[in-house]
């Protein structure tokens, strides 16, 4: 079924101790650690688009040995199974070893053009890194990971995979809320599929155990395997402190074109701690992760957030820089000099920037960025609740040509608010004369920038929407799709799988999928706000 290329645990050192037991983990990388098998596994749904990369055939995507497999059953004859080993901060605090506390690796494979992917089981199975947890998954958390990793490889975003999602047949105890009403739930495992899933923690936990040689050993591993290009260019300056440094100004601009991207389509993280951040600048671990529904920076879908709201929406990308500074830290005994660090550092900043202007001007239609006019957008946006990826995607039909002084009133109600923008807006009970004068005043300043720019309407609008989608994974979408797989009916999980692969297209029997947020989801669980809770 797959070429093995089972690199990691080739190359670097494992656990000593084969037992699977809770415990501190001291001069390895990993531990080698089989799947708790299941009673009754179903398959739920797979990514015909990633099971392609990995060879697959939908014969054998559909066969009980596939389900067997990725339900954590079966191994195949090559497969090497391993927890990582890595500690993190944890909300800007220190929290030592973590690792893969309910994630296993099955194997490295070679995919159809020889790239080399690590599949993930997670939800199968405790780990020496579980601490008091079950190492196990739920449906509803598991439905969220499967959707939202190919939700966003089709939006264009940086992201781990997700092959398939195979219910256990076991249910798993949870206290949802943590309030002290634990319930059962339908027990549910993930593969996800990544490059590499190695994270800023990896480092941090040699670096806070002063193991410098094994530091310097996964470093080098790292930038061999998962940064081929920079291995081949910078080779001849290996273990050099410039090496090191330079490569952290590769993580970073990764990490900042990423926190560019979630800013573009509205999505927040959660839980932003620095073992859940990628190494190679991917989205990875889909937890109490939310899609900007009104647009508000101090937004955050994670209950545990709720009052720092450490992660919000806004502050993701100041939190980008933080972590890296911690991974900079980390990687402080390789370099052991301040100005290449901070130089790499910056390049984060001076990525961002750059990034997030070219990509609000995309996002506006404009060939070049208006700060004027994209300041002016966000107080607009947060004057009234405003649908975030409705406001842009109608936006796109904004006809400047046809708008002169004297046609403002046939582009407004008597209200004065703007008839095209309408069904972004959730409640126009709260509109004003202040709200519609500074609205007027923007769309007035946007008209008159838009008449500057030279393509047709035609091809801005087409260009609008390339870079603003129509179909995200709203959290109430996701929320029906659990609920109707909880009974057994695995349909809306397909079909939302289906939407989301075009969702910059007009899809016109698809367009109750892309309203906006009914009011009966404001605050029911899953649909706002979600624990860490799994």
């Amino acid at each position: 079924m797959f070429r093995y290329d089972n690199r990691f645990t080739q190359f670097l050192p494992g656990d000593s101790e084969d037992r699977n037991f809770r415990r501190q983990v001291f001069g390895a990388c990993y531990s080698r650690v089989q799947p708790t098998p299941v009673p009754r596994p179903q398959l739920v749904a797979y990514s015909p688009e990633m099971a392609e990369t990995l060879g697959l055939t939908p014969e054998q995507c559909n066969s009980d040995v596939f389900v067997q497999v990725f339900a954590g059953n079966q191994l195949l004859a090559g497969m090497d199974p391993f927890a990582m080993c890595y500690g993190g901060h944890q909300f800007g605090n220190w929290a030592g070893q973590l690792g893969d506390g309910r994630a296993i690796n099955l194997a490295e494979v070679l995919g159809r053009d020889g790239r080399r992917w690590t599949l993930q089981l997670k939800g199968a199975g405790p780990t020496p890194y579980s601490r008091t947890a079950d190492g196990l998954a739920v449906l509803r958390s598991s439905v969220r990971e499967f959707l939202c990793s190919e939700a966003m490889f089709h939006l264009g975003v940086p992201t781990t995979r997700a092959l398939s999602l195979v219910l256990t047949g076991q249910d798993v105890v949870r206290d949802m809320f943590y309030d002290g009403n634990p319930e059962r739930e339908p027990g549910a495992v993930v593969c996800r599929v990544a490059p590499s899933f190695t994270r800023f923690g990896n480092f941090e936990i040699l670096a806070a155990r002063q193991d410098d040689v094994l530091l310097r050993q996964l470093a080098n591993f790292t930038i061999e395997h998962d940064f081929p290009e920079f291995w081949a260019a910078r080779n001849a300056e290996q273990n050099s402190p410039l090496f090191y440094a330079d490569w952290l100004a590769e993580v970073c601009r990764r990490t900042a074109t990423l926190m560019v991207q979630w800013m573009r389509v509205g999505f927040v993280h959660g839980v932003m701690n620095t073992d859940n951040m990628s190494i190679l600048g991917l989205t990875i671990d889909y937890g109490p992760y939310g899609w900007l529904e009104d647009y508000d920076p101090v937004w955050t879908p994670n209950t545990t957030d709720a009052h720092g709201r450490r992660y919000a929406f806004g502050q993701q990308p100041q939190i980008g820089m933080w972590n890296l500074v911690r991974l900079a830290n980390a990687l402080w005994p390789l370099v052991q000099e301040k100005e290449p660090l901070q130089r790499a550092l910056q390049e984060y900043s001076d990525t961002y920037q750059r990034e997030f202007q070219a990509m609000m001007a995309a996002k506006l239609g404009l060939s070049q960025y208006d700060e004027e006019l994209v300041d002016g957008l966000f107080r607009v946006l947060g004057s009234l609740e405003t649908d975030y990826t409705l406001f842009f995607r109608h936006l796109a039909r904004w006809q400047a040509s046809a708008v002169t002084a004297n046609e403002w009133t046939e582009l407004l109600d008597v209200q004065g608010v703007p008839e095209l923008l309408k069904p972004a807006y959730y409640n126009l009970g709260q509109w004003s004369a202040t709200i519609a004068q500074r609205t007027r005043d923007w769309l007035g300043l946007y008209t008159a920038r838009l008449r500057r720019e030279t393509e047709s309407p035609l091809a801005r609008a087409t260009r609008m929407n390339q870079v603003n989608p129509k179909y995200v994974l709203r959290n109430y979408l996701a929320q029906l799709g659990i609920d109707a797989a909880a009974q057994g009916d695995f349909s809306k999980i397909a079909r939302l799988l289906d939407v989301l692969r075009q969702p910059y297209e007009e899809q016109e029997a698809n367009e109750d999928l892309a309203e906006k947020r009914p009011e009966w989801a404001r605050h029911r669980a899953g649909c706002s706000m979600l624990s860490c809770s799994s």
